[in-house]
């Protein structure tokens, strides 16, 4: 088992990555007076006799539980509101405590519900897919608008993020290349990652257990590392969102749940690495491997072609790290030296050009 510390300014908290963390919870729980879960259905089904019995070892027979949609699908004002009406009346207080069970979207709901609620209670992080290694540490939680990802929403650090690797034994393999996206994003923007040797050599089919968790480990370091330097977003934490500006605008225009959030990364970091040659002398062999890389494990990078330039643009307007009207992307020069660049209209478009012409689709 790894444990990595975040070490924030005013608290901090470990994250507990291997099998069979879930019998830990128990450590985490003594100063609850309530305990609620908030659970993706999907999940629920597959796993959630294991949380149970990890509660009931610590003594936590009697837990509220509510199970919310799979995937983003959860991450609407409904849901939120339903959830502030859940722990309402399962009597939660501002010693209670709230735990989320699945994914990165059923996590990114629990934690803006734990937030909300009386002004904000704890809650700890038990995520069930490899994409949530990135999304259960640092503290973003939030849900969608129909015009925008992740729009509303707050900085909420969970009290412990409990990553048991036994749960992603059943992972669809559509899961697999979600989680995986973050895990080459963390390998790009690192200064001590190996990106080039990655790119070049790992293929999903043949990844072992040991191969993913050293992924994992990595991720969530790396992770770390920038938190603990930005907790909101200030400065080095905006590296953390490369590829997003342009894969949130093809995963809101699909439809939240279209394509998974690490299928659109994937599309925006190659959209990113695009825009790093124009804008910041990036080698294009950077961009070839990823791409060689992404057809090579099965990214629908085509599904960009689906919407046009001026509906991915209206998206990217509307994202959160526009400034004063102007779009702002994470690029890179090199591996691991990301930088934050401003690109007009032109740009944007001739980027989105040059992809299609990659992909074989005629802008």
């Amino acid at each position: 088992m790894e444990t990595i510390r975040v070490d924030l300014s005013e608290r901090e908290y470990d994250v507990l990555v291997g099998t069979g963390t879930l019998g830990r919870i128990g450590s985490f729980l003594e100063k609850a007076d309530r305990i609620a879960v908030i659970a993706d259905e999907r999940v629920a089904g597959i796993h959630g006799e294991k949380l149970e019995r990890a509660l009931a070892g610590a003594g936590r027979r009697k837990t509220a539980w509510l199970n919310v949609p799979a995937g983003e699908a959860c991450k609407t004002l409904e849901w939120f509101g339903r959830t502030q009406q859940f722990l309402l009346e399962a009597g939660c207080t501002r010693q209670s405590l709230v735990i989320a069970f699945g994914g990165g979207a059923c996590g990114d709901l629990a934690g803006f519900a734990a937030a909300c609620y009386m002004r904000g209670i704890d809650f700890i992080q038990c995520p069930t897919t490899i994409l949530a290694h990135d999304s259960s540490v640092g503290g973003k939680t939030g849900i969608n608008l129909p015009g925008g990802k992740n729009m509303t929403g707050a900085f909420h650090q969970p009290a412990a993020v409990l990553y048991d690797t036994d749960l992603l034994k059943t992972l669809p393999a559509e899961e697999i290349r979600s989680g995986m996206a973050e895990a080459v994003k963390h390998q790009l923007i690192s200064p001590s990652g190996n990106a080039g040797e990655m790119l070049s050599e790992l293929n999903y089919g043949d990844m072992d257990e040991q191969t993913l968790l050293q992924y994992i480990v990595r991720g969530i370091q790396v992770k770390a590392e920038i938190v603990s330097q930005d907790e909101r977003e200030g400065s080095v934490r905006k590296y953390l969102n490369f590829g997003h500006t342009y894969g949130h605008a093809v995963e809101a225009a699909a439809g939240y749940g279209g394509l998974t959030h690490g299928e659109s990364v994937m599309i925006g970091m190659l959209y990113a690495l695009i825009l790093s040659e124009r804008l910041a002398g990036a080698d294009r062999s950077v961009t070839d491997a990823l791409q060689h890389f992404a057809e090579r494990n099965g990214y629908p990078l085509k599904a960009a072609a689906d919407f046009p330039f001026s509906e991915l643009f209206a998206y990217m307007k509307k994202d959160k790290k526009a400034s004063f009207g102007e779009l702002q992307f994470v690029l890179l020069p090199e591996t691991g030296r990301p930088e934050i660049g401003k690109a007009e209209e032109e740009d944007c478009r001739e980027a989105d050009e040059e992809l299609r012409k990659r992909l074989g689709v005629q802008p």
